[in-house]
This record gives C-alpha cells, sequence and structure tokens, in this order.
C-alpha cells in the first residue's frame, strides 16, 4: 500500500518562491485535517511522502471538483491578499494523504513544479 499527498501549486500566478512555499504549506497542512485516521497513520509511520505539482488554474479547479466528488481529503487555498496577490486568489489545491492509486487518477498528467 502506498500513500502520499499531493500539492498542486498555480504555475500561472507570478508567486515569490515563498509565497509558493507558503501556498503550499497551507495546502499541505489543511487537507491532512481532512484525512482519515486511519490514512493518517500509516503515511506518518511510511514516511510522509508528499508531491508537489503545477498546473493553471482551470486544470487546478477540474480536479479539485473531481477529488471532492471521489470524496478524497482535498482543500483549496484562497489567498488572503495581504501580499502578493488579490484577496480570494485560489493558489494551491491540497489533496490527501490518500491511496497513491486513488490520488494519481487525477494528477497522472500534470508535472513536477
Amino acid at each position: 500500500m502506498e500513500v502520499k499527498q499531493v500539492i498542486i501549486l498555480r504555475n500561472d500566478l507570478k508567486m515569490s518562491f515563498g509565497k509558493s512555499v507558503a501556498q503550499a504549506c497551507h495546502a499541505s497542512l489543511e487537507s491532512y485535517k481532512r484525512a482519515s485516521k486511519k490514512i493518517i497513520a500509516f503515511w506518518e509511520i511510511s514516511g510522509m511522502k508528499k508531491v508537489v505539482l503545477g498546473a493553471d488554474k482551470n486544470s487546478l479547479l477540474e480536479i479539485h471538483k473531481k477529488v471532492k466528488a471521489e470524496k478524497i481529503p482535498n482543500y483549496i487555498v484562497k489567498d488572503a491578499g495581504l501580499t502578493e496577490l488579490k484577496p480570494g486568489t485560489i493558489t494551491a489545491l491540497g489533496i490527501g494523504p490518500e491511496l497513491s492509486e486513488k490520488i494519481d487518477k487525477f494528477t497522472k498528467e500534470l508535472k513536477l513544479l
């Protein structure tokens, strides 16, 4: 059994490196909070695999719709607008932790960031 978490960052925004990292962290933590205790426990003892991918806004939203329909833990990050972006800008999507095969169905076409 392989479990992982995937973070999708918008690659069509001009976020600084630090901003991108912060948005990925928000996505990771909030999605983690929504996962089952059993999956979390296994993920934690197996190395907490994370993969960061890039996508444009439309692709990110389409993937979000699909993982949500499949009840895969997820979280969409909307920026507060305090630094680089307008308030409410969608910046990232956290998916999982969940079984890799469930996540890969929706993310396999995306490239590593």
